[in-house]
């Protein structure tokens, strides 16, 4: 695993499930095409596992 993950939302959360829109909201994604880094753990691994469709995940 890497040490971190560069996480950054693509699509807008604006029709996805109350508990999508949340998670993404929990990474800290605001903006369509902004980015943050995460730890690489499994808390944050599930968290991009529930809205894959809506990011994009890179290794750091």
């Amino acid at each position: 695993m890497a040490e971190k993950l560069k996480i950054t939302l693509v699509k807008s959360p604006i029709g996805a499930i109350p508990k999508h829109r949340a998670t993404v909201k929990a990474l800290g994604l605001r903006k369509l095409h902004k980015t943050v880094e995460k730890p690489d753990n499994p808390s944050v691994r599930g968290m991009i596992q529930a809205v894959k469709h809506l990011v994009k995940v890179e290794e750091v």
